[in-house]
């Protein structure tokens, strides 16, 4: 292999360059986190109340941020399988994916991303209401930073990309629920 070669070939492990956001959604709240361009470091951005407004609040970050892709968990059991929870958010998926358009939406496993951002800021000494307002975000950043040490180990985006559905509601209305 000739050095010039060998520099194709890095080029093409590379992991991606640009803004990132995770997301950690939830019933109640959906947690925000986003990276740096360089997909360094995961950080904590915001907690978005679920409900009208949501879908609206999460592509303004989106915009505000310059996020080229954003990472969605998607809850799993611990044996992989998906139960209704991960049902309800594959739908959410299909409604913010058109509302992202064209960022791509990508789903990510975020087993144990609660339990890990929960012990974190247990031993940070956050307790009780103080550790519930935050724990979304610190959620948010454990499955935004495992999608971005994977794109660094492979030089691909992590997770499964979620198509833009043409018969999605249309961008702008709020009807996803998770």
């Amino acid at each position: 292999m000739t050095s010039d070669e060998g520099l194709d070939r890095l080029d093409h492990q590379r992991a991606p360059i640009g803004v990132r956001l995770g997301i950690d959604p939830g019933d109640a709240r959906i947690g925000v986190a986003t990276c740096d361009p360089h997909g360094i470091l995961a950080t904590p951005v915001e907690t978005v109340p679920r409900g009208p407004g949501d879908l609206d609040r999460i592509a303004a970050l989106a915009d505000e941020l310059g996020a080229e892709v954003v990472y969605l968990g998607l809850p799993r059991s611990l044996s992989g399988r998906e139960g209704p929870a991960a049902g309800r958010v594959r739908e959410f998926a299909q409604t913010l994916s058109a509302r992202l358009a064209p960022r791509q939406l990508r789903l990510v496993d975020e087993r144990l991303s609660t339990v890990t951002a929960e012990a974190v800021l247990r031993d940070r000494g956050k307790k009780g209401r103080k550790r519930r307002a935050v724990v979304d975000q610190a959620a948010a950043v454990v499955i935004l930073q495992g999608a971005i040490d994977t794109e660094r180990a492979t030089g691909a985006p992590a997770g499964e990309l979620v198509p833009v559905d043409p018969d999605a509601p249309a961008p702008g209305t709020n009807e996803g629920t998770a």
